[in-house]
C-alpha cells in the first residue's frame, strides 16, 4: 500500500494539471490594446469560426468553445475585446444555446486560443 501512495499522488497531480491546461477562462477587457484576441459576434452560425457556449463553472470550460468568464484579468487564460465590425476581428463567434453545440467551425483559427 505504501508503494501505491506516491503513484496515486502523481496521478492526481497529473489529472489536475491536465484539467487546468484545457481551461478556457476568458476576461473581457475594456480597451482593444489590452486584448489577446479581438472577437466579433456574428448573427448566423454559418458565418462563425467558433460556436461558443458560456458555462457556469470553471471546470466545464475548454478550448473548444466552452468559455467561462472570470472577474479578474489575472485569472484569465485569454483576454478578449469585442469589436463592432467583422473586419476588425481575429475570431468570429456565434453564441449557441446548448453546450453540445459548442465547437470549431474553422480549425485554422484554433491557434488563437492556445
Amino acid at each position: 500500500m505504501k508503494k501505491l501512495f506516491p503513484l496515486f499522488a502523481l496521478m492526481l497531480f497529473a489529472m489536475a494539471f491536465t484539467n487546468n491546461a484545457q481551461a478556457q477562462k476568458i476576461y473581457k477587457v475594456k480597451y482593444e490594446s489590452q486584448a489577446d484576441i479581438k472577437v466579433y459576434i456574428v448573427n448566423y452560425e454559418s458565418q462563425c469560426d467558433l460556436k461558443v457556449y458560456t458555462v457556469k463553472y470553471e471546470s466545464q470550460a475548454n478550448k473548444d468553445g466552452k468559455w467561462y468568464f472570470v472577474d479578474y484579468e489575472s485569472q484569465a487564460d485569454k483576454k478578449v475585446y469585442f469589436v463592432n465590425y467583422e473586419s476588425q476581428a481575429d475570431l468570429k463567434i456565434y453564441w449557441v444555446d446548448y453546450e453540445s453545440q459548442a465547437g470549431w467551425k474553422n480549425n485554422s483559427k484554433s491557434h488563437l486560443l492556445k
